[in-house]
């Protein structure tokens, strides 16, 4: 589970009985409770190894999207980082798309490939698929009468590579789930997938030399390469139940951000826990982690990282002010804000 899972349990409450169509499901790997939803998947789902390797069928995503049939709806909302803008619908068909980024992989190719360590033949191989990958996916932005951006990073990137306009909705964020604890405990909190470009490597060389406590809840293929590279002060959780996540997080010091990201939904978790987020200056960060809520550091590196822990004092924030600056983003917020966008789109489109 991760940020666009959590938007897409947001999508399915407010349209319930929507069909949901993707590339692949992995039932035991999602919530028990998806088992209701009605999930329509692609002929990626029944290949070999899809599974367990998916992106080695990532030349084929794009047929897989192309292959859905979309005739006689009136609406389409594509929940997009990959390649599912690319759906075909016919002028009937209102498309709306929640961009988390424009995919990853595809264009910010070299900075991927780099924090994932492909070696030189792999990227040989790559490169001609890349080129054809980019043609697509830009050719298949036009397919979308109107996107929504999850920030003004993003915003940014759709209008440089799609040559696009976007409204800005920031993602949804369960607030009700969190709340201040009285008991702060001595230890640094990081939560999430434990994947390279997330640069957990350079949060570990920080607090090996800070010699303070960091505890990392999740999991994922970097794990091992991690505990490889951690100290004594080091502690790794693996997967975190849902229902013990709030309390970890509120009784953290501070939440830990050291990569960059679209958006960013765990630290304002933290922050509706009552606690602060010390973040990279970049993306998604550089509008949620305002003055009064945490810090940021300006580089990515082992020197940055310390010196802002050393320098903020997480004591001195107001467990209230980072609360009701959450609560800016809660469920609540994204459902009225995109609710009245869809409305307002679809009574425009039925007039055409």
């Amino acid at each position: 589970m991760g940020g666009a899972e959590d938007v897409l349990e947001t999508f399915v409450s407010i349209y319930p009985d929507a069909p949901i169509f993707t590339s692949l499901y992995a039932p035991d790997k999602m919530p028990d409770h998806w088992r209701d939803w009605q999930i329509l998947t692609s002929f990626i789902d029944r290949l070999p190894w899809s599974h367990k390797q998916q992106q080695l069928y990532f030349p084929v995503y794009p047929s897989a999207f192309e292959g859905f049939d979309f005739s006689g709806v009136d609406l389409v909302i594509s929940n997009k980082s990959g390649f599912c803008h690319g759906v075909i619908t016919g002028p009937e068909t209102l498309h709306i798309c929640y961009c988390l980024t424009p995919t990853r992989y595809v264009w910010r190719y070299h900075q991927y490939a780099e924090r994932e360590n492909l070696g030189w033949s792999v990227r040989q191989v790559l490169r001609p698929f890349l080129t054809w990958l980019r043609q697509w996916d830009r050719l298949a932005a036009d397919r979308v009468d109107h996107f929504i951006a999850i920030s003004k990073a993003v915003r940014l990137r759709i209008a440089k590579i799609y040559r696009r306009d976007s409204t800005i909705i920031y993602p949804p964020i369960d607030t009700k789930r969190f709340e201040p604890s009285s008991k702060i405990e001595d230890y640094y909190l990081m939560v999430g997938r434990l994947v390279p470009y997330r640069r957990i490597d350079v949060l570990i060389e920080a607090f090996n030399k800070l010699d303070l406590p960091l505890v990392i809840a999740g999991t994922g293929r970097d794990r091992q390469r991690l505990e490889s590279l951690s100290g004594p002060t080091i502690e790794f959780l693996g997967y975190v139940p849902d229902n013990e996540l709030p309390q970890l997080m509120a009784r953290s010091r501070a939440f830990m951000f050291p990569g960059e990201e679209d958006f960013g939904i765990a630290p304002l978790q933290a922050m509706a826990a009552g606690r602060p987020a010390i973040a990279y200056a970049a993306g998604g960060a550089l509008e949620t982690v305002v003055p009064g809520t945490g810090a940021l550091f300006a580089e990515q590196n082992v020197e940055a990282i310390i010196n802002t822990v050393e320098r903020f004092d997480p004591d001195s924030i107001s467990q209230t002010f980072v609360c009701e600056h959450a609560k800016k983003y809660d469920v609540s917020v994204f459902e009225r804000h995109f609710s009245k966008f869809v409305e307002q789109k679809m009574t425009i489109h039925r007039c055409l």
